[in-house]
């Protein structure tokens, strides 16, 4: 199993139920995480990441981290100094309509998005409401274009677009596909030589449907128009990621492979999980348990089953634990604090 692995978490991409992947693996397999400084949860976002943002790194000593994955802008060559020459490379993509509907739901403290009642408001007149100078400009134009380290107001000439493309496939060994994720991760098991259990998850940061509606035809093209670069990063790696599958998969052993998933998830989830699944924040007895709620959206979590035995309770714990809970538990358990 490969143990060095780099996962740029791009926002609202189901990349924190990613996350929660590579956190269950580390702990099973007692990895080093590269921690933000003082245990925060994002590398000093949005500046472009620097090597000196990891808690523990030092120019002077050769110490590398496994596992890079909270969040950051990707630079390759200060990445490439706090993990080993052998990691590897990958992300998440998700379709920029459904990305900046949900982009809009939850950063709508955004400056960009502050001023309006509704994304169509927005849309109609974008550049009226957005600013190319506000530092947190990224949330409302070409969110992952911005995550990979690019310029999220570039020119989309043909030119621009084909060298943009290639530095992420020169940096990155493969990219996921969030609409296809049982898919993503019978792709990311194969790749990384895992077993089945280490890529069984629940979905973790998801958002309540009462948020969400469905948007007109007009709304997704101006979408489109308005994340081009983000629309031309993910028709690519959408195209080649099913061109992975075809050569390293299969689509026979794929079917085989994301039946045995689901069957593996449904039966932790009757272990587990009281009820059929997620609920409401205001329904989740154990506070520990209770993901961070923000912006207009509500993030719905996961009751456990009382009275789970020792082994089955831990696995069941790690598997529902939000990030930002999980990501303080690693911490401590990596950086401890001193005795008092």
């Amino acid at each position: 199993p490969k143990t060095d692995i780099v996962f740029l978490k791009v926002h609202k991409s189901a990349s924190s139920t990613v996350m929660n992947i590579l956190f269950r693996f580390g702990e099973m397999h007692n990895l080093t995480f590269a921690f933000p400084q003082g245990g925060g949860f994002q590398l000093y976002y949005p500046h472009h990441f620097l090597a000196r943002f990891v808690q523990g790194f030092s120019p002077l000593s050769p110490q590398r981290f496994n596992i890079l994955c909270h969040h950051m802008r990707f630079l390759l060559p200060e990445v490439q100094k706090v993990v080993p020459s052998s990691a590897v490379y990958f992300s998440i993509l998700r379709n920029p309509v459904q990305l900046m509907e949900s982009s809009f739901a939850y950063y709508r403290g955004a400056s960009a998005f502050s001023r309006v009642r509704s994304l169509e408001e927005f849309l109609s007149q974008p550049h009226r409401y957005y600013d190319p100078t506000s530092g947190d400009r990224h949330y409302s134009r070409n969110l992952m274009t911005f995550d990979f380290g690019f310029n999220p107001d570039g020119e989309v000439s043909p030119e621009r677009v084909q060298l943009m493309l290639k530095a992420i496939e020169a940096s990155f060994n493969f990219l996921l596909i969030s609409e296809y994720f049982d898919e993503s991760m019978v792709l990311l098991k194969e790749m990384l030589c895992w077993d089945l259990d280490s890529v069984v998850s629940f979905p973790l940061n998801t958002r309540d449907s009462s948020t969400k509606s469905p948007l007109p035809d007009s709304v997704v093209e101006k979408i489109k128009a308005w994340n081009r670069l983000d629309w031309e990063i993910y028709t690519h790696f959408n195209r080649t990621f099913w061109e992975r599958i075809d050569r390293d998969i299969g689509r026979e052993r794929l079917r085989r492979e994301v039946r045995a998933l689901r069957e593996r998830q449904a039966e932790l989830a009757r272990a587990c999980l009281q009820g059929t699944g997620s609920v409401a924040p205001k329904d989740i007895k154990d506070s520990s348990l209770r993901p961070l709620q923000h912006g207009g959206a509500r993030i719905l979590g996961y009751n456990l089953k009382q009275g789970l035995d020792g082994e089955l309770e831990r696995t069941c714990r790690r598997l529902v634990t939000p990030e930002l809970q999980y990501s303080s538990l690693l911490y401590k358990k990596q950086f401890p604090p001193p005795p008092p």
